[in-house]
């Protein structure tokens, strides 16, 4: 396999993980939903900068040291379970959508920043990715290794950008509708807050269960 080749394999891995609902795609749904198309980017860079922080871990050998220690993989899925479900408890309690989540809404949009890189950051997905799938990207023979970690850092980043973007742009679309729709306004937050605590569940099932 020539690395042009290697590189699409590694892009369609990617996308195939990106495009599944999760953890992310909800908080970025989330986002949309409170606070309009600038929260839902804002959102989405946070999760971009998140996942920029996973690539610089896993170059740098915190996958190494998760094999080393497993139980960590665990505490890093039930902490990142209990953070969404927090969230998404807050959207099936809210009786509007609108402006009664000050911890989703946020105030400030670098705050949704700095919770979506938090929530992408607790990601259990990310860390199982950088230690299944990642490395087996890394190849001698295709040059310098962190030429490649960044080569495959931009490709999740884009990749990220281009889905969460696009649902970010579609929710924040939606939302003036539903601003003139209370109860289905109420129903997507109370959708959304569902997906989390899904989410959450499976995910906290994954940390119970040994890996």
């Amino acid at each position: 396999m020539d690395h042009y080749a290697h590189l699409w394999l590694f892009f369609l891995m990617v996308l195939g993980i990106i495009v599944l609902p999760g953890m992310d795609m909800a908080f970025v749904m989330a986002s949309s939903l409170t606070g309009g198309r600038r929260s839902g980017l804002f959102a989405v860079g946070g999760i971009v900068a998140g996942g920029v922080c996973h690539v610089a871990a896993g170059a740098l050998g915190l996958g190494l040291l998760l094999q080393l220690v497993p139980g960590m993989v665990n505490v890093m899925l039930l902490a990142g379970s209990a953070y969404i479900a927090w969230i998404g408890g807050s959207l099936m309690r809210s009786t509007s959508v609108f402006g009664t989540l000050p911890s989703i809404s946020a105030p400030s949009p670098w705050r949704t920043f700095r919770q979506a890189a938090l929530t992408c950051l607790l990601n259990p997905k990310a860390y199982l990715f950088m230690l299944a799938i990642f490395p087996q990207f890394l190849r001698r023979e295709y040059g310098s290794w962190w030429l490649q970690a960044v080569a495959l850092g931009l490709i999740i980043a884009l990749t990220q950008t281009g889905v969460y973007g696009s649902l970010a742009l579609a929710t924040g679309s939606a939302r003036q509708w539903m601003a003139e729709r209370p109860t289905a306004a109420t129903a997507m937050a109370r959708a959304v807050g569902s997906m989390l605590i899904l989410a959450a569940a499976f995910t906290a099932w994954q940390g119970w269960h040994p890996l």
